[in-house]
């Protein structure tokens, strides 16, 4: 049975579940009625981050233009442009058996792609949430609801996997951001254009 987190809340990964490597990070969303003649594209992205909460290099931001690490750890499952059909809407893999020893931390993000231009915000957004799934026996460890706290925020860190004392913990982030994408890589010193 899946641990169900509450925003702030941590949870041990792979104490509890001895042997975990592969794991499938999935994010899914829903948008509320909405009737602004655009699409809803919803990305999702992982920052591979060092001690000091950055990227070590820009290609440590695994996202629908970069879709795998270089270490082969984090792998994206390909960018969902419509959100269209049930379950999750993107998914990244995840072999934390070879994540590179430099990066303490990554960060899972959901961005709304254009969403200036679009006029949206995650306030017309529902239901979004992360889950962490043995990718081995396709169980569900860990779900986190977001919640609909969000008005004018076109990103989000939805949570963050850890390094701690040599295990791997999950973080309840669900923090918003303005500036969508940009603002993000800005914050995780990823250089923008």
């Amino acid at each position: 049975m899946a641990v169900s987190l509450q925003k702030g809340q941590k949870v041990d990964l792979t104490k509890g579940n001895p042997g975990l490597s592969k794991i499938i990070v999935g994010l899914g969303w829903d948008v509320k009625k909405y009737d602004g003649g655009y699409d809803f594209d919803l990305d999702a992205a992982a920052f591979l981050l060092g001690a000091n909460g950055k990227v070590p290099n820009d290609s440590d931001f695994i996202f629908y233009g970069n879709l795998t690490h270089s270490s082969k750890a984090v792998v994206h499952m390909g960018d969902n442009l419509t959100g269209e059909g049930e379950g999750d809407d993107e998914q990244i893999n995840v072999d934390l058996s070879l994540i590179p020893a430099n990066i303490q931390k990554i960060g899972f993000t959901v961005t709304i792609y254009d969403a200036d231009i679009r006029r949206q915000n995650f306030g017309q957004v529902c239901n979004a949430y992360i889950r962490i799934i043995d990718a081995v026996t396709n169980t569900e460890l860990i779900h986190f609801d977001l919640g609909e706290d969000f008005s004018i925020e076109t990103a989000v860190v939805v949570g963050e996997l850890y390094r701690h004392n040599g295990e791997w913990k999950f973080n309840a982030v669900g923090s918003g951001f303005q500036g969508g994408l940009r603002a993000l890589c800005l914050n995780y010193g990823v250089n923008v254009e």
